[in-house]
């Protein structure tokens, strides 16, 4: 089983998992966002020292790569890929949607065949960042910003299908829906589904360039001077 180390500083709340496979091995997690940075090196130090091994022994670092928090994204990436630099190890990049989209079918464990699944990402006001996934998770509405409205899936959703949604964006859009069949799955547990993914990525050995891999931000990014 691969030993792989993941990183997720997308959300509000950061964690760090070592994982065999699809098994957690330790994680740590803290829900300062503003000390996302500070909380990664002594939390990957500590999984390892948990686990008695050294950095070296982990096979790949995989991280949510976005979209998230602009700030976070970064911070998570450039920790990914330093290790990844300094270890000469693999680096495998998550979209935070698939992630979201898993842990909203795992959650739910809806029986019925018509679902779709809908993971939603605060971006600010009426925005979110989102996509809509069938039954078996495949893509139908591609990642995306959008603007809520009442309109919002009005053409993707099929007449009797139940729409689970979820993430910190969830709520606005249940506010303004007149769609009923909605499962609402929050809080989400983020840690399960990410590991699964990042053990299936090893296997398929679906790498990333570490030297060019930047955070899927999904719109434009605008600093302060």
């Amino acid at each position: 089983m691969a030993l792989i180390l993941s990183i997720n500083t997308a959300f509000e709340t950061a964690s760090v998992i070592l994982s065999a496979g699809e098994d957690i091995l330790f994680e740590m997690q803290h829900a300062t966002q503003k000390d996302h940075a500070s909380f990664l090196e002594p939390a990957i130090k500590s999984v390892a020292r948990q686990a008695n091994i050294n950095l070296k022994d982990i096979e790949a670092f995989a991280v949510a790569n976005g979209p998230g928090s602009y700030t976070g994204l970064r911070v998570g990436l450039s920790s990914a890929k330093a290790l990844c630099y300094a270890l000469q190890k693999p680096l495998i990049l998550l979209n935070t949607l698939d992630v979201m989209a898993l842990a909203l079918k795992l959650q739910a464990q809806v029986a019925e065949e018509n679902v779709l699944y809908c993971p939603m990402i605060d971006a600010r006001r009426m925005e979110v960042f989102t996509a809509l996934y069938d039954k078996d998770l495949s893509l139908l509405k591609s990642y995306s910003s959008e603007i809520l409205s009442e309109s919002f899936l009005e053409k993707e959703i099929k007449e009797g299908f139940f729409l689970v949604i979820g993430g910190n964006g969830s709520e606005k859009f249940k506010k303004i829906t007149n769609y009923k069949k909605i499962i609402d799955v929050n809080p989400l547990s983020i840690s399960k589904p990410l590991i699964i993914l990042a053990n299936k990525a090893f296997l398929k050995k679906a790498f990333s360039n570490v030297a060019y891999s930047e955070p899927l931000y999904l719109k434009p990014v605008y600093f302060k001077k």
